[in-house]
């Protein structure tokens, strides 16, 4: 597990809220509705607002970070306190993590937002609903991200079971 918390908090956002790097490194704190579990992500890709879910836990490590960090005007801090971190910096945040971790595949951060429309498709989300929390304005986009294992689709039980 990553030690920096910051760098953690990154980590946590990109995937339990599926988050863009370009939208998780320009993060604001006031970007973090705590009391309603939602993420605003201004301005995204197609420079359309939209909300994302903040998950407990990463809203227990928000709270943490933001109780030991200095927090301003951007809620990742660049080199530069008026800057916001760089994405390259981010990438190399998640390849050190996952280095630490023992994997030795050739992943990106992005890798983390395709984890979580595929995870949130496999626990019964519909595929609209995922299309909604990844900012896509087309199906077909969302689809590409949601490679559903295999496991999962021979688990899927026909309706006419389903009959008394």
């Amino acid at each position: 597990m990553e030690s920096n918390i910051k760098h953690r908090l990154l980590l946590t956002l990109a995937y339990s809220s599926g988050l863009r790097v370009s939208e998780a490194v320009s993060l604001r704190p006031e970007d973090i509705a705590l009391s309603r579990k939602v993420i605003c992500v201004k301005l995204g890709k197609g420079r359309r607002d939209r909300y994302t879910p903040l998950s407990d836990k990463a809203a227990a490590l928000f709270k943490e970070y933001s109780a030991r960090c200095d927090i301003r005007a951007w809620l990742f801090p660049g080199q530069s306190a008026t800057r916001h971190l760089a994405i390259r910096s981010a990438q190399r945040i998640f390849d050190k993590a996952v280095r630490q971790a023992g994997i030795f595949k050739d992943i990106s951060i992005h890798s983390l937002r395709h984890t979580f429309a595929t995870h949130l498709l496999e626990s019964g989300t519909d595929i609209r609903y995922i299309q909604t929390l990844l900012g896509h304005s087309s199906i077909r986009t969302t689809e590409r991200y949601t490679h559903v294992a295999k496991g999962s689709v021979l688990n899927i039980r026909s309706p006419l079971d389903t009959i008394p």
